[in-house]
């Protein structure tokens, strides 16, 4: 597996470039972004990814290895290939995706070309507990880090996501500690409770009406 690639950059493309390495021309498929980054006859490192078909081995080249770690990633969704996952890329920088990831915000993927609503909700719930957002300054997970995967959860089970949004915030504003604390599987017990809590109190009002 070539993970890595230091040369002379001998071409720059729309959508390739080409290293020498030890008098080998290595092409790479990249972002626009990592592309511009290349300088004619100048000294470069880029990371890749190597995918291999029966009929062709490609390389993907990337700045830095947080880039290649969320590409390779996003290609193991399922109905995302390579091509698809360059083109998130060259859409958000890999932090961006991963908050779209665990905030369950499927509207940022709808931006990217050749990704409709279904694709991109299918990436949110795939995606929701292998991409995370770095923590916070102080040390406590940041909400988007488990809201996704609580809002996926809940909408497995039936409900809708604006109701399950409503049930999360109510949850967590009643035991800010638990939130504090990130576990996800405590927060749905405390959504999951917020919501019967709540349609017994409608089913009531609704007798005493």
């Amino acid at each position: 597996m070539i993970s890595s690639l230091r040369g002379t950059v001998s071409h720059v493309g729309l959508h390739s470039a080409v290293l020498d390495v030890n008098g080998f021309g290595m092409q790479i498929q990249a972002t626009p972004q990592t592309l511009s980054s290349l300088r004619m006859g100048s000294e470069a490192q880029v990371f890749t990814a190597m995918i291999v078909r029966e009929d062709s081995m490609t390389l993907f080249g990337f700045e830095d290895a947080e880039q290649r770690e969320v590409f390779e990633t996003l290609i193991g969704v399922s109905g995302v290939g390579p091509r698809l996952g360059l083109a998130v890329l060259a859409v958000h920088t890999p932090e961006a995706i991963r908050v779209a990831a665990s905030s369950g915000d499927d509207k940022a993927f709808s931006k990217v070309p050749g990704i409709g609503p279904k694709g991109a909700r299918r990436i949110v719930l795939e995606l929701a507990d292998k991409l995370v957002p770095l923590q916070t300054g102080t040390g406590t997970p940041a909400k988007s880090q488990w809201q996704g995967q609580v809002l996926a959860a809940m909408m497995g089970l039936g409900w809708s996501e604006k109701d399950a949004g409503a049930a999360i915030d109510a949850a967590v504003e009643d035991a800010p500690e638990v939130a504090a604390g990130g576990d996800v599987g405590q927060i749905l017990k405390l959504t999951l409770r917020r919501l019967g809590q709540d349609g017994a109190r409608a089913s009531a009002r609704s007798m005493a009406g």
